[in-house]
């Protein structure tokens, strides 16, 4: 008796010490998305993008440059994205391959200083963003395929909601401090607390302005200690011969076998489409605002607060509704409020908002845009929580890192071509409201493809993939 007491005392202390570990690291996972965000809040949307806007005076220049370099970016990422992917699976270092990403990260935002008004190298600026760009994309692939590890089938969804949220917290955050303490009013040097930028930072020379790409490379070296402290990856580290040339062999069979699981086929076209056109309006929603609607980067910067908060709050709630419902509902039901958010998009300016003509001076365009910025934002961390889930359930449970890397070129084949259309369209018609009706069309042959999507995937397929 006594034996047995001590054996189920023993067991309970070490289920108590395996939950504990488990919570420090979907803890540790979680703090990935917290360091991470701001690269997209703070440079891609709400403060750097409208400040390049500023920089070159021109809106449609800039929307049409900043397409051009973004596009250019998604190219390498959709090229190298499914063969990292399978590298890692086969050699098992994913770990090291977050390392490296992680480099490039915090070297490509830090080099964003150097975007000095009237004395900056457009193209040189571009790149740095662009290898800050590809570093936070790679590493989210890696990052991403260690979701099935952190919980059962029935929990992924509320983990990956969760993890959103705290992400889109983090973002807020940094946000904050940015419009607070840093970012200056180019017509008075003050922040928006009117207050000069801290450290000696020059206003006119919007030194302060220009600190969010080091502030965003500190925010990362800084926030990732807790992930590279709590997460371990539970693969092999040992090296393997051949590896490279083993993962694109693997890489190749599985791209083969594609039209033998045909619900993975349609999700990974689906998403291709959905999420280029959602990653279009994060990418222009700053400049956009900057130059339809004339907003300063303070005031793009409090559109971002808005946008930020019930992103995070709805991808909380949609965590929990993949959980009841699973997450092909919850997607459609994003896309539809993203369509309806693009369309909007194109239909307000100063002049008129879905056609109708407003006085000189109305402030109705702008709630207008708080508006739609509250929707995408809501519509994107729901979007975004349920489709690393959906991912989960669609892929081959034993090459995981591989499907997230085709899930990352699914998401940059043509990520290139929704700011390239962006681009050339802007170019062409000269008109930043034109310029984004492609983001209306991606978002609709999404939905249309979700509809050869099952719930739970081709899991009968795998098995028999494998024994083939």
């Amino acid at each position: 008796m006594r034996h047995a007491a001590q054996s189920g005392l023993t067991a309970a202390n070490h289920g108590g010490i395996m939950d504990a570990t488990k919570r420090k690291r979907i803890w540790g996972w979680f703090f990935f998305d917290w360091a991470s965000q701001p690269f997209n809040t703070l440079l891609l949307t709400f403060i750097f993008a409208p400040y390049v806007k500023e920089l070159m005076g021109d809106g449609s220049a800039a929307q049409a440059a900043w397409g051009y370099g973004i596009g250019g970016a998604g190219l390498v990422i959709a090229l190298l994205a499914p063969v990292l992917g399978a590298l890692a699976d086969t050699s098992g270092q994913r770990m090291r391959f977050i390392w490296l990403f992680s480099l490039m990260y915090v070297l490509g935002s830090a080099a964003l200083w150097f975007a000095a008004p009237g004395d900056f190298n457009l193209v040189l600026i571009l790149l740095a963003f662009a290898i800050g760009l590809i570093g936070m994309e790679f590493a989210t692939i890696f990052t991403n395929s260690m979701l099935p590890d952190l919980g059962s089938p029935q929990e992924i969804g509320r983990i990956s909601g969760n993890g959103w949220a705290f992400g889109y917290c983090g973002g807020l955050v940094a946000l904050v401090l940015m419009l607070a303490f840093f970012a200056e009013s180019a017509e008075t040097g003050r922040t928006m607390l009117g207050l000069a930028p801290p450290f000696g930072l020059d206003g006119e020379a919007r030194e302060g302005t220009r600190f969010v790409g080091p502030l965003t490379a500190l925010w990362y070296v800084v926030f990732m200690i807790p992930f590279f402290a709590w997460v371990r990856d539970p693969k092999p580290t040992a090296r393997h011969p051949g590896a490279l040339r083993r993962a694109l062999h693997d890489l190749g069979r599985t791209l083969r076998r594609l039209p033998q699981t045909p619900s993975l086929f349609a999700y990974l076209a689906s998403s291709m489409f959905y999420r280029d056109a959602l990653n279009g309006m994060y990418v222009f929603g700053g400049i956009y605002a900057a130059g339809v609607l004339g907003w300063s980067v303070v005031d793009v910067g409090i559109f971002g607060i808005l946008a930020i908060i019930s992103g995070a709050l709805f991808a909380w709630l949609g965590g929990k509704w993949d959980a009841r419902f699973g997450p092909r509902p919850v997607i459609t039901a994003a896309i539809l409020a993203l369509t309806c958010a693009a369309v909007s998009t194109v239909l307000v300016s100063r002049q008129s908002i879905y056609g109708v003509a407003l006085a000189e001076g109305s402030a109705l365009p702008d709630i207008a845009f708080y508006v739609i910025g509250a929707v995408i934002g809501a519509a994107g961390g729901v979007i975004q929580s349920a489709s690393r889930t959906m991912m989960v359930r669609q892929a081959d449970p034993a090459r995981m890192t591989e499907a997230f890397g085709l899930y990352a070129l699914a998401g940059k084949a043509t990520s290139f071509l929704a700011p390239l259309l962006i681009g050339v369209t802007t170019q062409i018609t000269g008109s930043q409201q034109l310029g984004v009706t492609p983001l209306i069309g991606l978002f609709l042959i999404g939905l249309l493809l979700l509809r050869w999507v099952k719930p739970e995937g081709d899991r009968a397929a795998w098995s028999d993939i494998r024994s083939a």
